[in-house]
């Protein structure tokens, strides 16, 4: 179920906001079936992502009021079989890139097709921040039209599964955090094709990164501080890891760089 972004207040007025409006943004519950810090590492991510200078979708901290899911049955999580309601309380909204309805937004586009996005180069960038955090998802997408109408714009979703869902470990691998179109990384020949964002994550200090999780609701990682702590300094550690780890995607089979042909 989508939630406009800052629903919250009184229950007729939020239930006008939802269902006479389109919808702005979706949301993700904190009972939702893959874990709660799901959302706090969509939150960090995320705000390092934008740190980095990532086209990563923006996400905020919205209220749900339990009054609203008693009086909004739309308002569930569906797993299989089973339908329950969506929790109370903080929950993480993710707003839309563009109108969820147009026929223009995709989560694929094939190769011949790729050539119009005209943030291509944005795939390389991005690796960066999905081996830095341990993406353990492929990565996923959204394109949308572009300022010309005739392009497209890539926009990178779903940040969920970095420091690996509810785990909250690095466990590394070549092919983790990866497009599964390997064309996206043609145009690379060589380490610029990952600035600035390769530089901006290996300068970054422990109060920026600090600051990327400040205001994520403790509930979101089950009060465990000393958790957040330890992801926060590892992303510190990591900082120096970050070439080594694109180094060892560039050495897995499939050859992804075939235009990166020296050092």
């Amino acid at each position: 179920m989508c939630l406009p972004s800052g629903t919250s207040g009184d229950c007729a007025e939020a239930r006008s906001r939802i269902f006479s409006q389109p919808p702005t943004a979706r949301s993700t519950s904190q009972n939702n079936p893959q874990h709660v810090r799901v959302l706090a590492n969509e939150m960090l991510a995320g705000q390092l992502g934008q740190f980095l200078g990532l086209p990563v979708a923006t996400v905020e901290v919205i209220d749900v009021p339990e009054h609203l899911i008693e009086q909004t049955p739309e308002l569930c999580v569906e797993t299989g079989k089973a339908i329950f309601p969506c929790s109370a309380g903080r929950q993480l909204a993710s707003r839309y890139v563009t109108d969820p309805d147009s026929p223009e937004v995709h989560e694929y586009l094939p190769d011949d097709l790729l050539a119009r996005v005209v943030n291509l180069s944005d795939f390389a960038r991005v690796l960066v921040l999905d081996k830095w955090a341990v993406n353990c998802d492929g990565r996923q997408v959204l394109f949308s039209p572009g300022p010309s109408g005739t392009d497209m714009y890539a926009t990178f979703i779903d940040q969920g599964f970095c420091f690996n869902a509810g785990e909250w470990n690095f466990p590394d691998g070549p092919l983790r955090g990866t497009y599964a179109r390997k064309s996206v990384y043609s145009m690379v020949t060589g380490w610029d094709g990952f600035e600035p964002a390769l530089s901006r994550a290996e300068s970054i200090d422990r109060d920026e990164i600090w600051r990327c999780a400040h205001g994520i609701p403790e509930e979101w990682y089950e009060h465990d501080s000393d958790g957040l702590s330890r992801i926060c300094e590892e992303l510190y550690r990591r900082r120096s890891l970050l070439r080594s780890l694109i180094t060892a995607f560039r050495n897995s089979s499939g050859n992804p760089f075939p235009n990166w042909t020296k050092d």
